[in-house]
């Protein structure tokens, strides 16, 4: 399938950025898809598993028993988390087996299903608890052996029983975070996902009808679904960006460009791009002071910024309502206030909402990955600035965004 094919722009930025191991299988236990983090893990060349059965990556005496367990795995649907069931091992290609943990995520495109498994060699973890076991052991038989001579060893004995806990506790802190990071990483798969299926789709049904308009008294239907093709193909730009910019934001690789223009021009491409979302008789408010203000700032994040709250405010207001857009300029600050009159969010959830991938239960039913605030919240804190909210649930939602004066003119 096209999809994962590695000259697909989508599927490569997507798996090449995740360092662990995916392999994509489809009912028949066939790879289909992999990035090179599986190659490498595996000994393969690149391509070279692509056509190949899963069992090439299991040892020979699990391959009974494992046609079983993916059966069951594909019939019931159910997401396997990392770090839950049986241990695990893969071969390589020349023949050495390893310990290896996985998360299962199983889904449907274009009526196919498969199976996504993201893989993560964990010999190193198998070590460190055979080498807790075997200090454990060793410090039993120090402790039976120094027992004779209580009064000169007690306090050596009751330090190295501090350290030997010691070690334990950030042994068992490290698993944790491991565990807790490739159980995000599998969440993130999963929503890539789902997010991804539904634009494609309709993707490929525009596509499919606008070539059958070929008439010229068909061009204004032909042009209705051009327009949703590009739509749905900002759409998914949207979202590869979304998650390159967490992955700028947590390694530290994000840069800032600081120059002066007008913020009437960011405000206005900014308005321009969502009238292309308005719902019937939706209107956004134009601030008529833009013109007045000149500001000392990174252009593409202040849009990026100011893109996201405005196209929230369309997308979860209802037709006939109004979005406010406004500016103004403070003694030590630069203030955005974005309004709407749409769903707002329920008040046991107002504390989860820069929360990434989180969706409030009002919201579930519309797209969206839930990081797109987080991305917001993290460059305002990067840069000195704050959000803030207030919300009621039926009424609307009102965002104030906060840029110090003193940071924007001395970057």
């Amino acid at each position: 399938m096209k999809v994962f094919e590695k000259s697909n722009n989508v599927f490569t930025i997507l798996s090449e950025a995740v360092s662990e191991g995916i392999i994509v299988v489809n009912e028949q236990q066939t790879i289909v898809a992999t990035n090179g983090s599986a190659e490498q893990l595996f000994g393969y060349l690149k391509d070279e598993l692509i056509g190949k059965s899963l069992n090439i990556l299991i040892p020979l005496e699990y391959h009974h028993a494992h046609k079983g367990h993916f059966e069951r795995f594909v019939e019931h649907s159910e997401k396997r988390q990392m770090g839950h069931g049986r241990d695990l091992h893969g071969v390589r290609k020349d023949g050495s087996m390893f310990a290896v943990e996985a998360g299962l995520n199983p889904f449907t495109i274009y009526g196919n299903n498969y199976v996504m498994a993201l893989v993560i060699d964990i010999t190193n973890r198998k070590k460190q608890e055979q080498e807790i076991q075997e200090l454990n052991k060793n410090l039993e038989q120090k402790v039976v052996a120094r027992t004779k001579d209580l009064n000169t060893t007690i306090s050596a004995l009751q330090e190295e029983v501090k350290l030997r806990k010691e070690a334990e506790e950030k042994i068992t802190e490290s698993l944790k975070k491991e565990r807790e990071l490739n159980e995000l990483k599998t969440k993130f798969l999963s929503l890539v996902s789902h997010e991804f299926k539904t634009p494609l789709s309709g993707i490929l049904t525009s596509a499919t009808l606008a070539g059958k308009y070929t008439k010229e008294q068909q061009q204004d239907k032909r042009e209705k679904h051009l327009d949703t093709i590009k739509s749905k193909v900002k759409y998914l730009d949207n979202i590869l960006n979304d998650f390159l910019s967490i992955e700028r934001l947590e390694t530290g690789k994000v840069s800032y460009k600081f120059t002066s223009f007008p913020l009437s021009k960011v405000i206005n491409e900014v308005i321009y791009n969502a009238n292309m979302l308005l719902k019937d008789g939706q209107k956004i408010v134009y601030p008529q002071n833009a013109d007045e203000f000149t500001i000392h700032f990174d252009e593409k994040i202040l849009e990026l910024i100011l893109s996201n709250l405005v196209h929230n405010a369309v997308k979860y207001s209802g037709e006939h309502t109004t979005i406010d857009l406004k500016v103004e300029k403070q003694k030590e600050y630069f203030k955005f206030t974005i309004q709407d009159e749409g769903i707002g969010i329920p008040k046991k959830e107002q504390k989860f909402i820069f929360k990434r991938y989180f969706r409030a239960e009002n919201a579930l039913l519309d797209q969206g990955t839930g990081i797109g605030l987080n991305i917001v919240k993290s460059h305002l804190e990067n840069l000195g600035g704050s959000i803030t909210f207030t919300s009621t649930e039926g009424v609307g939602t009102t965002f104030e965004i906060s840029l110090p004066i003193s940071t924007t003119e001395t970057h």
